[in-house]
């Protein structure tokens, strides 16, 4: 099937699909072509799907929503089902699905992933923003520190001494550096986001908040300007406000969290970014980040919840990008750089670690991504 459109919009929802009319509402405004949106919603067999089905019809767009029953035939008519649990169930993750989708649909330039707690910045040209990055090169500043990992907050850091979720430990209280010059070309942009930050639950509990949120909030005035990430150096990509080129996606696997016999969950964005950057390093390409903002209207729930489900890797998250450090500095594309870091990562020794061989259930999915992706590619 061709579609019209040329950017696939990605969000796992199954609370709030209608925050997305917020976000056709803000291209229209500023004169964005709705034509070129295609709106996949992934969902779950529980929810009212003929309802997001006419949502969809009165926003004039185009777009297809998928919950679990869909995608099954979908694996099934595109012939991939022997790799249907390359994306885990019942979990954020399912936005690999969309990724999957893209693939199968050449027409698809650009997706762009949203959270359905989210809401577009009234000051900003969302789409109009987002494109504007990709495809593109910009005189922006470059960041890197001394433990080579950049905090997407530090333009403020003085005010809220925030760092955001799947910043390692270990590179807290880093000396900064930061160079004006021109990006390679972008092949992913990081919108952040106001109101409430996207904190991990050690730090929303140090923040003193017991509902899932944070009592410091995140302001527009704490973005000053865009900016990268050095080569060689390492930042957290929420998937919350992302857009970013097709080709990426062989490196852009969203990790298989929450279903999972370990119960770790909350880290399929952190880990498909470092591999996204390391992927964008590889091969000579930038990741820009900062506008267009978004507001995070994070809904209330239990800090221990999230607790629960990020303890178990926290160590493995200390040390996942230091595996990726050991694949080569150059690749021919994403496909070849994504197969060196599977195998970097395998032969790193993570026995030390909490929770080891849940590396190795990792690994085993990331074969299966490149297999499944090859096998839509031949379909």
């Amino acid at each position: 099937m061709t579609y019209q459109a040329d950017i696939c919009v990605i969000t796992p929802t199954i609370r709030n699909p209608e925050f997305i009319k917020g976000y056709i509402e803000n291209a229209r405004e500023n004169d964005f072509n709705t034509d070129r949106l295609y709106l996949v919603l992934v969902t779950e067999d529980f929810n009212d799907k003929e309802a997001m089905e006419e949502m969809i019809e009165d926003l004039g767009v185009e777009g297809e929503v998928f919950n679990g029953s869909d995608r099954n035939e979908w694996y099934e008519e595109n012939g991939i089902s022997e790799y249907s649990d390359v994306v885990p169930a019942a979990s954020h993750a399912e936005t690999s699905f969309g990724l999957l989708f893209m693939w199968a649909h050449e027409n698809f330039e650009y997706g762009v992933f949203l959270d359905d707690d989210t809401q577009p910045h009234e000051d900003f040209d969302f789409f109009g923003n987002h494109l504007d990055h990709l495809d593109s090169k910009k005189k922006v500043e470059h960041v890197s520190s001394d433990k080579q990992w950049v905090n997407v907050l530090y333009q403020n850091i003085n005010r809220h001494d925030l760092y955001p979720r799947g910043y390692p430990y270990s590179a807290m209280d880093e000396e900064v550096d930061t160079q004006e010059k021109e990006t390679d070309e972008i092949i992913a942009s990081q919108g952040l986001w106001t109101n409430i930050p996207d904190l991990d639950a050690v730090r929303i509990l140090m923040d003193g908040d017991l509902k899932g949120q944070a009592q410091t909030l995140t302001k527009k005035e704490d973005y000053k300007r865009n900016f990268a990430a050095e080569e060689g150096n390492y930042l957290t990509v929420c998937s919350m406000n992302l857009a970013f080129k097709r080709e990426v996606i062989p490196a852009f696997y969203q990790f298989p969290m929450d279903d999972n016999e370990w119960d770790i969950g909350r880290f399929d964005d952190i880990w498909s970014g470092l591999t996204l950057k390391k992927a964008a390093d590889m091969l000579d390409r930038s990741i820009i980040n900062g506008f267009p903002l978004c507001v995070h209207n994070k809904a209330e729930r239990s800090t221990f919840s999230d607790l629960n489900n990020e303890v178990p890797a926290l160590e493995l998250n200390e040390h996942f990008w230091e595996a990726l450090e050991e694949a080569p500095d150059q690749a021919e594309d994403f496909f070849t750089a994504y197969e060196e870091m599977i195998e970097a990562v395998d032969r790193y020794d993570f026995s030390e670690y909490a929770n080891s061989d849940f590396i190795d259930f990792t690994v085993e999915h990331m074969r299966m991504w490149l297999k499944a992706l090859n096998s839509l590619k031949s379909h």
